[in-house]
């Protein structure tokens, strides 16, 4: 380790020299935007669109598929990772959790219907 000397009223102060390396860390705007998904469920393949949006600090949306428009709750993010929860009623009612990450405008994970199997996730953020 790099240390530098100082001296103030005859007293010598050394202090180590700290190398800063910049480093990206995922803010909760990394996630905001419109995502393209398909979604592998138990009975085939499902296209959704997220609209990930923050306001004031908290991150929501919808998504929509061809069925129906819910609402993105309980999101939080740790990281690249965002987790959330929706509830839907087409083909069934179940709630949904979310766990994917985020890396640039690729979005890969998992999420969990109730009683059934984990199932993918996998979305592209659309330019905006």
């Amino acid at each position: 380790m790099n240390c530098s000397s100082t001296t103030t009223a005859g007293t010598s102060l050394t202090r180590p020299q700290v190398s800063l390396t910049q480093r990206k860390i995922p803010l909760m705007t990394d996630f905001v935007g419109t995502w393209d998904a398909t979604l592998t469920t138990p009975i085939g393949i499902m296209q959704v669109v997220f609209d990930i949006t923050e306001t004031d600090g908290v991150l929501g949306g919808v998504a929509r598929s061809d069925a129906e428009a819910v609402d993105i709750l309980d999101a939080a993010t740790d990281g690249a990772r965002m987790t959330w929860t929706q509830h839907v009623t087409t083909p069934m009612r179940l709630t949904l959790k979310f766990d994917v990450t985020v890396e640039g405008d690729e979005m890969t994970g998992s999420y969990k219907a109730g009683i059934l199997p984990t199932s993918s996730v996998k979305a592209t953020r659309r330019p905006q």
